[in-house]
């Protein structure tokens, strides 16, 4: 009785005291709450801290420890390892913290913790700016950053968390701390790979970079075309200058015609004449479909976007190369997706200021040469066995190339071994003691967790 008492009181005093929303089990707006992207966890909170800002989260994190509870963090986008068990939890939610703030003079830009990947492309964009992001809009950018974070621009700009600049950060204890090459240096290494295991970021200071010029290719083909479309990309790539990316895909649709089809998304950061000078072996090839030209960065990032509340389940794998075997295998598993569906099986290259970028920071995989990524998405639950059954099927097939490493961006809940794989095993020592300094009772569990040493 004294307990629940006690529950009862600290529960009044959190909602007296945050300025954003609180809701618990029976409170109208608590089963929105507690929707997300993906339609197969079913998750029920003890309670949801909507914050405004840093001071709300230090005071959610202040009641979670009062109470012994367990806290999971949301952020502002949809990874597949997010806030997945949290049921009897804490949840601090920070989708009201979007504000982004662009510093032009300087090159840099302030992210709130609770901002998409489209938030920040869109102020950063009017002033020519730019920083490497996800490849979907959709994606929040903390967990995105400080997972790594390898999208459409990483092959000029560099992986997402090589332009991290500082992070303001809310500690287990309900401490606000700041993070950058000056101050905690090594909690500063630590996020630049190490995931959302040492605090909440509020806020992400980010570099920027002139972006005059966006130019796209964007070719969609029957099945029968992949291994050749395929096979023309990975030249383009391979004697390409570093300003061109994009991916090749697999992409399964509702169109009854066209239930599976092959797509290359060729990107470069400059005009369109350039472009189409490396695009040539691409629009050779046979196609049903084509958009040639300069198209605004923002419009790229939305073309990855997954319909919300559907289910899915995601994996990757990190690739030595591409050999034309491999472009064979690649194919195999794609003609075995699922369909009806709205499923991609993606290859996209690395190398570029990838490779060149930072060797100390805890992220395995700057010398994979591609990383091939299966996503699932359905949306009837009778079909969760041959989705996922399909996703462990494509990344078993490509094993034999890979380079040991993955992102962890693009992976759920695969094991110990694969948060190895993710965050390099000459790495983990160091960032376990980095974990026991600044979360010794593993209070932020509910990602790829480094446990304190």
């Amino acid at each position: 009785m004294t307990v629940r008492s006690k529950a009862r009181t600290a529960l009044a005093e959190l909602r007296e005291d945050l300025a954003g929303d609180v809701f618990a089990p029976g409170d109208p707006g608590y089963d929105d709450a507690r929707t997300v992207s993906d339609a197969v966890p079913d998750r029920r909170p003890a309670v949801i801290a909507r914050c405004a800002d840093a001071a709300d989260v230090v005071r959610a994190v202040r009641f979670a420890r009062e109470l012994d509870l367990r806290v999971a963090v949301r952020g502002g986008g949809h990874g597949v390892a997010g806030p997945a068990r949290v049921d009897g939890a804490l949840e601090v939610d920070l989708r009201r913290m979007r504000a982004v703030t662009v510093d032009p003079a300087a090159e840099a830009v302030r992210v709130e913790g609770g901002a998409t990947t489209g938030d920040l492309d869109r102020a950063a964009l009017p002033h020519g700016l730019a920083t490497t992001g996800a490849r979907s809009s959709a994606t929040g950018v903390g967990g995105f950053v400080l997972g790594g974070g390898t999208g459409w621009l990483d092959r000029v700009f560099g992986l997402a968390a090589d332009n991290l600049l500082g992070v303001e950060l809310v500690t287990a204890d309900a401490e606000r701390v700041h993070a950058n090459a000056d101050e905690n240096p090594e909690l500063f290494w630590a996020l630049h790979g190490g995931g959302g295991n040492f605090g909440i970021a509020t806020a992400l200071t980010l570099e920027l970079h002139e972006l005059p010029e966006f130019s796209v290719a964007l070719l969609l083909c029957l099945p029968g075309t992949g291994p050749d479309l395929v096979r023309a990309f990975r030249e383009i790539i391979r004697t390409g200058p570093d300003e061109v990316g994009g991916a090749v895909l697999y992409l399964t649709g509702p169109p009854a015609e066209f239930p599976l089809l092959c797509g290359a998304l060729l990107t470069y950061v400059g005009g369109e004449s350039g472009l189409r000078g490396l695009a040539g072996p691409l629009l050779a090839l046979p196609h049903e479909a084509e958009v040639v030209g300069a198209l605004p960065y923002t419009d790229v990032q939305c073309l990855f976007d997954a319909p919300s509340g559907l289910r899915n389940h995601w994996s990757a794998e990190c690739l030595t190369g591409l050999p034309d075997e491999l472009v064979d295998v690649f194919h195999a598993r794609a003609d075995r997706m699922p369909v009806p569906a709205c499923s991609r099986f993606v290859l996209f290259p690395h190398g570029g200021a990838v490779t060149a970028g930072p060797r100390p920071y805890p992220v395995p995989y700057r010398d994979a040469a591609w990383t091939v990524h299966a996503c699932a998405c359905w949306a009837d639950p009778a079909d969760d066995g041959p989705n996922r059954a399909w996703v462990r099927d494509a990344c078993a097939g490509v094993r034999p190339w890979s380079t040991g490493a993955v992102p962890l961006d693009l992976i759920g809940d695969e094991g110990p071994e694969r948060v190895r794989a993710g965050l390099g095993a000459g790495n983990l020592l160091r960032l376990e003691k980095i974990k026991r300094r600044w979360d010794p009772d593993n209070v932020f569990r509910f990602n790829h967790n480094i446990r304190p040493v």
